[in-house]
């Protein structure tokens, strides 16, 4: 799993790069928030460092895009701005769903133990994920999207019961 590196300057992409070498982890870089959610979207990322001012979509926008998909919701996205302290703009991060929000310049080992922490337990979480849906799989002994609807089948079999009642019993009527 890399960490992906998101800023429209090359001397920052650069050094950012830098600063995550002893993270040990590799990492891709992108020059703008459509490179970014390529990336994203191709896979194997673990984390995304974003810059937040780039010309023709900032990084709220990226933000914004990559939480309202169901695969990339849970990815951690650490936002960096040399705007300075902006506790109007760090609210908008934060409500966002941003991971952190730091302010550069920025202490190298805070950064490190943050991108390190964040990469381990997304890679974690999504091990789990896939152990739980296999586990889900195996126990069922067909994948989840092919199961009936549990509630509709015991109604269904209920004396009087229909399929109208297990929509009413979940609140669907």
């Amino acid at each position: 799993m890399k960490i992906l590196v998101v800023d429209d300057r090359e001397d920052n992409l650069f050094a950012i790069e830098s600063l995550l070498r002893p993270v040990g982890r590799p990492v891709v870089r992108a020059h703008s928030g459509d490179e970014a959610l390529k990336n994203v979207l191709r896979g194997g990322i673990a984390v995304v460092i974003l810059d937040v001012v780039m010309p023709r979509m900032d990084g709220l926008e990226v933000l914004s895009y990559l939480k309202r998909l169901d695969h990339t919701r849970n990815l951690p996205v650490v936002l960096m701005t040399g705007l300075g302290r902006d506790d109007e703009l760090a609210a908008r991060a934060y409500n966002l769903g941003v991971s952190d929000f730091l302010v550069k310049p920025v202490d190298p080992w805070v950064v490190r133990t943050k991108v390190r922490a964040l990469a381990d337990l997304y890679t974690e979480n999504q091990k789990l994920r896939e152990q739980l849906k296999t586990l889900a799989e195996h126990r069922s002994g067909t994948p989840r999207a092919h199961l009936p609807d549990l509630l509709d089948a015991r109604v269904a079999r209920q004396p009087g019961g229909t399929a109208d009642h297990a929509r009413s019993a979940r609140g669907i009527d």
